[in-house]
């Protein structure tokens, strides 16, 4: 996924709101446990699973995300698919990234990435929105509109349980990026004209040169500073070209995988599998046991993978194999990720790849606002929880995940 060159499209109005209030609202949800804004059901419980993590471990993570587009907040639609009752849409913000991980109140890591926010969101294209529908509080009486009580009425503080709200975001992450903004730039070169100027006045000084030398410095520095420069932002973009050469093993998963999976569902897309492999991937990470998750079925995980406290695509998945076996199909992927680890008293970040591997039926269509945290029993109709629970607390029937999703079969690193 990346940017959309021909077809540049500003989202705007409520998309716009809900991607930015989103994004404004995510840094407290990892750090603090806050409520996470117009996010899916999946994205909630990760983050708070994630929290957990960092809780047990004693922990605090300072998570600030922060405009990189001079405080403009604007988003740019790129790639959606759709299904006969969803539309999803990628949309991308310049972002930057400041974490620092704090325990017994000393800082034991920090860093500071610039990098690119993708979000995707979707929305019903069946039915009515809620949003702006008024609902009276039964608690309080108070009036507000169904969006306004998305994080709790206002009154009282009730809390509302509004799975089904459209539109919401249902997947996110940051990707790192050579790329710069006008101030970005003009502040490096700023930077590196000072360190020229201040070398050529040394020059200068040591041959005892008249002031004439000195204003030439001056005004040379500046050709010279942006020589120097650009020279490094290069040399930066082919270090950053050579630790990523692995990636460019991922080409052709796309169209590969595309091509089979239409047969299943016409409307499929390789950004669709994506996303949902990311969300098993990070909940099975930040899984307590995972044995105990209903979507997982592989071995016990590496315990190497409880000291990790935050996870982000690495914007490679690469499809290695594809097997079919009668109403299944088994597909091997290689995913990239930037890890942030937290082991004993260290705290250290290594990008990191994994193999993955995911089942599903090829018999059953794919379900775009299918949740794991709201099933339906197919024996009795009752909805539950399937985070919490593999067989319907009301009739006892074992739920299989591969009917309505795809299935972590493996998970391992490489």
């Amino acid at each position: 996924m990346g940017y959309n060159l021909f077809n540049i499209k500003e989202v705007s109005g409520a998309f716009s709101s809900k991607l930015n209030e989103f994004r404004a609202s995510l840094g407290a949800a990892v750090g603090k446990g806050k409520n996470i804004t117009f996010a899916d059901n999946d994205i909630t419980y990760t983050l708070k699973l994630q929290h957990d993590r960092l809780s047990k471990k004693g922990l605090e993570l300072d998570y600030d995300i922060y405009s990189r587009d001079e405080g403009k907040n604007k988003f740019i639609a790129g790639s959606n698919w759709r299904d006969a009752h969803y539309e999803s849409t990628v949309c991308f913000n310049q972002s930057g990234i400041k974490r620092k991980v704090i325990k017994s109140e000393k800082i034991k890591y920090k860093d500071d990435h610039k990098s690119v926010l993708y979000e995707t969101i979707t929305d019903v294209i069946t039915g009515t929105h809620p949003d702006n529908d008024p609902f009276c509080c039964p608690n309080c009486g108070a009036v507000s509109t169904v969006a306004e009580l998305r994080n709790g009425c206002a009154h009282c503080g009730t809390m509302f349980q509004m799975d089904d709200l459209f539109p919401k975001v249902t997947s996110y992450y940051f990707l790192d990026t050579p790329g710069m903004t006008k101030k970005e730039f003009m502040s490096g070169y700023m930077v590196s004209y000072a360190i020229t100027v201040i070398a050529l006045f040394i020059l200068c000084l040591v041959f005892h040169n008249s002031i004439g030398y000195y204003i030439g410095a001056a005004i040379g520095g500046l050709f010279l500073a942006y020589v120097h420069y650009a020279y490094f932002l290069l040399i930066k973009l082919i270090l950053g070209a050579i630790s990523s050469a692995g990636k460019m093993g991922t080409a052709g998963s796309r169209s590969k995988f595309e091509k089979r999976m239409k047969k299943i569902s016409p409307e499929f897309s390789y950004e669709y599998f994506t996303s949902k492999a990311l969300s098993l991937i990070k909940t099975a990470v930040f899984s307590e046991n995972e044995s105990e998750l209903l979507f997982y079925e592989g071995a016990k995980l590496d315990p190497k993978m409880k000291d990790i406290i935050d996870l982000n695509y690495g914007g490679a998945l690469g499809c290695k194999n594809i097997h079919e076996n009668g109403n299944f199909v088994t597909v091997e992927t290689k995913a990239y990720f930037d890890v942030l680890y937290a082991s004993g008293d260290k705290v250290y970040f290594k990008k990191q790849i994994f193999s993955a591997s995911f089942k599903r039926r090829t018999d059953i269509p794919v379900n775009f606002n299918f949740s794991m945290t709201k099933i339906s029993c197919p024996s009795c109709g009752a909805s539950f929880d399937a985070t919490k629970n593999r067989n319907c607390p009301y009739c006892g029937s074992k739920y299989e995940i591969t009917t309505d999703d795809w299935a972590l079969v493996e998970l391992k690193y490489i």
